[in-house]
């Protein structure tokens, strides 16, 4: 039985529905998401959404809709859903769902009068293959299925039109046929498991409109391209898969595929499983090996999300061997002691002065599964490659002062994660010596120590052993404040920001930290008083004048308000850990209500999983992208500490 539930009585009504997407991935780029209705409201939306590196590298839309048709006695009812101008829905075939499941896949079940058919939709792992299961569950007369594709073959971030250039040929293939509307797209196969009649009736469908791309401020309206309908009959308790794949496939194991694929999905039938089948999602092979995707639907991977993550979407479920894959992957990519701050498409920049030192981090998690020499064996020279480039200086003038801190600062760059820009310009531009990236290298410098200590490394011991009870005392004396009893976020030379921010958290988290017991203590009392909210904590305090509480409107707005006070769950990971740190089993039953707070959030938004960011101001309004990795990740571990604290 499904953990997911959904209001029976509101699914019907598109307030409800259209505000409710799912997503599936095949962990290697592509995806299939669209909402409950089966509406697609963002030019994001579509049923097959294939990583195309042939192309340019980004991801496309090339079966955008599949619009089916119930016949009985000649009657004809449509269950398909699109939106036109006007606020003008067709064929408004949402009137008929009876029930949506989310176990291992979807479900929806729709009733037309004496007929209940059931549809169920997976994407076959590292296969660029959509499967869709059709059962007629009940029907008392003949009855007739049709199906209608909606073909858009256009990168994810463009839009559709109508052309003469489109090449609407169709070629027949077994129990289908397959087209491609444009060169140096790969054709796309549409087959069923049984013999089925095309019928071709080729025609644009103008101004299919995207209503979540409208509110963003961007185009909205998009043709989509029809090329004729399938049809065939099907018979009461009868099972028909269609099949959209790049591919020519055999329609004989299209229904034992459909049942291998099923089995090895993670069953949501509770909170946790339903993240880490959330978790998995995220998972993806790429031609330079095995990587996170950070978001879905418009991120690719990105490293500093991706050491925030790992933890929770692979190693708690003792996925070893995966987990140090993706390390291995992101270890190619090091440049000057850095990592880019995306990966993807095209040349990526390397302004993200965290991603390093969040690689230690990742590094540590592994001490209670591989020996510690073996540790410094496989990554202590991109351990050393990292501190040495920080300490004598490198891109964006990242370097050590005489002090022993790390100083960043670039002219119009944003080197943290609080990285959104606004004409050109940082938001929120924090250079100098910012708190998050100080924690985390006292906290890189002292972990590999530990490490090459116990490797037997004594020149590299002898060498930096010294600095951390440097970089400690340094620490204390910048950024803390006795009569604030907090830490500040930033400091430039003279200037000290005392906006109360989450990033002082790292301080109070990690496995060695510069601060003592009683400054934690009174850190972690801050954040919980000005940050905390049921969806994680607030990126700026809304004492500060600079807070902005919803994060809405058009991009430059949005941009504005995205540090400014938004929601991240993913620091809830940190702040618990911090919590019970502090309180200890006195603090477990605050941090498990925090926990419960999250639940509600698995039948909202995305289903099953956790957005980007939130709402600074109640109701916490889910915004940017509908899953995030290190949201899920966060949260994930967080359970798994919480579960396993004092055993």
């Amino acid at each position: 039985m499904s953990y997911l539930k959904f209001d029976k009585q509101q699914l019907v009504n598109l307030e409800y529905s259209l505000q409710r997407e799912f997503l599936r991935t095949n962990r290697a780029g592509s995806y299939s998401s669209s909402t409950l209705s089966g509406c697609n409201t963002r030019k994001y939306h579509g049923l097959l959404i294939t990583q195309l590196n042939e192309l340019d590298g980004g991801k496309h839309v090339l079966l955008s809709s599949l619009d089916e048709t119930v016949i009985q006695h000649d009657a004809e009812f449509n269950l398909g859903l699109h939106k036109f101008p006007g606020d003008h829905y067709e064929p408004r075939g949402h009137k008929y769902i009876r029930d949506i499941e989310f176990e291992k896949i979807s479900k929806v079940t729709y009733r037309v009068g004496g007929v209940i058919l059931s549809r169920e939709r997976i994407l076959v792992e590292k296969e660029e293959q959509l499967l869709i299961r059709y059962t007629l569950e009940d029907a008392h007369s003949p009855t007739t299925l049709r199906f209608k594709p909606f073909l858009a073959f256009r990168n994810v971030h463009t839009l559709s039109k109508a052309n003469m250039f489109a090449n609407t040929r169709y070629v027949p293939v077994e129990n289908g046929i397959k087209m491609r509307l444009y060169e140096g797209y790969p054709f796309l196969h549409m087959q069923f498991s049984k013999e089925v009649d095309f019928v071709p009736f080729p025609d644009w469908y103008y101004n299919i409109e995207y209503m979540k791309e409208q509110k963003r401020g961007y185009e909205f309206q998009e043709d989509l391209f029809v090329p004729g309908y399938f049809e065939l009959p099907i018979e009461k308790g009868e099972s028909i898969v269609f099949s959209a794949s790049t591919a020519e496939e055999k329609p004989s194991g299209f229904k034992r595929r459909f049942t291998n694929e099923t089995k090895k999905r993670t069953p949501r039938d509770s909170f946790s499983n339903s993240l880490l089948n959330s978790a998995q999602q995220f998972l993806c092979v790429r031609n330079d090996g095995e990587d996170i995707i950070a978001g879905y639907p418009w991120y690719e991977s990105v490293p500093r999300q991706t050491f925030l993550a790992i933890n929770g979407v692979l190693l708690l479920q003792g996925n070893l061997k995966t987990y140090e894959s993706i390390l291995k992957t992101q270890m190619k990519r090091l440049k000057d002691g850095l990592f880019p701050k995306y990966v993807g498409s095209g040349e990526s920049d390397y302004d993200a002065a965290d991603a390093p030192l969040l690689f230690f981090t990742s590094v540590q998690e592994l001490n209670d599964f591989v020996e510690k020499k073996e540790l410094w064996e496989k990554y202590g020279k991109a351990m050393k490659g990292i501190l040495s480039n920080y300490r004598k200086g490198t891109r964006f003038n990242i370097h050590m002062q005489d002090d022993g801190l790390i100083y960043a600062k670039a002219e119009d760059v944003a080197l943290t994660w609080m990285d959104a820009y606004v004409d050109g310009k940082p938001v929120t531009p924090r250079g100098g010596l910012a708190v998050e990236i100080n924690a985390l290298w006292f906290n890189a410098v002292s972990y590999a120590l530990e490490l090459a200590d116990a490797a037997g490394d004594k020149a590299f011991v002898e060498e930096w052993k010294n600095l951390p009870g440097k970089i400690a005392a340094a620490f204390v004396s910048t950024f803390w404040c006795d009569e604030e009893e907090y830490l500040a976020d930033y400091v430039d030379g003279d200037y000290k920001d005392w906006s109360v921010r989450p990033n002082m958290l790292f301080a109070t988290c990690l496995p060695y930290s510069p601060i003592s017991r009683e400054q934690k203590k009174s850190i972690v009392s801050r954040v919980r008083n000005e940050l905390l909210t049921p969806m994680g904590l607030r990126s700026l305090s809304p004492k500060n004048p600079e807070y902005l509480g919803i994060c809405d409107g058009d991009l430059p707005t949005r941009s504005l308000a995205v540090h400014q006070g938004s929601v991240y769950p993913f620091f809830i990971g940190p702040f618990i850990k911090a919590y019970i740190g502090i309180h200890k089993m006195g603090g477990m039953s605050f941090v498990k209500n925090i926990m419960e707070s999250f639940e509600e959030e698995m039948t909202e938004h995305c289903i099953g999983t956790l957005s980007e960011m939130y709402d600074g101001n109640p109701p916490h309004e889910a915004r940017g992208a509908v899953s995030q990795a290190w949201n899920v990740g966060s949260i994930l571990s967080a359970i798994a500490f919480v579960e396993s604290y004092g055993e």
